[in-house]
């Protein structure tokens, strides 16, 4: 398994994109930028308490959860995944301090 399946989901949910909100949970979250926001913060609060308790299926479901909300948002936002593969490949020859140094994140 490799990034294809990334791309397979994404083509998937696009097309669900514009199908019925009332049919289709992604349409219904594209068209609810609120409550998509919502799933995106409560999918990672609960990936980041299944990571504390050190539960590996927890985190494993979690994190597919929140891959899924993310795929939502870069699609509600006109986001195609090679764009973020070309901002990863960018850091790739950067230390994570050096990116954050250079981002000015404390």
């Amino acid at each position: 398994m490799n990034e294809q399946i990334i791309k397979e989901l994404f083509a998937v949910l696009s097309k669900r994109k514009k199908t019925s909100c009332k049919k289709s949970y992604t349409s219904y979250l594209i068209q609810n930028p609120e409550s998509l926001a919502k799933k995106v913060s409560e999918e990672t609060s609960e990936l980041i308490i299944d990571f504390i308790k050190n539960n590996k299926d927890g985190a494993i479901k979690e994190s597919a959860d929140l891959i899924y909300h993310i795929l939502v948002v870069w699609i509600s936002m006109g986001i195609k995944p090679e764009e973020i593969w070309n901002e990863l490949m960018s850091r790739k020859q950067q230390s994570g301090f050096e990116e954050k140094k250079n981002r000015g994140v404390k």
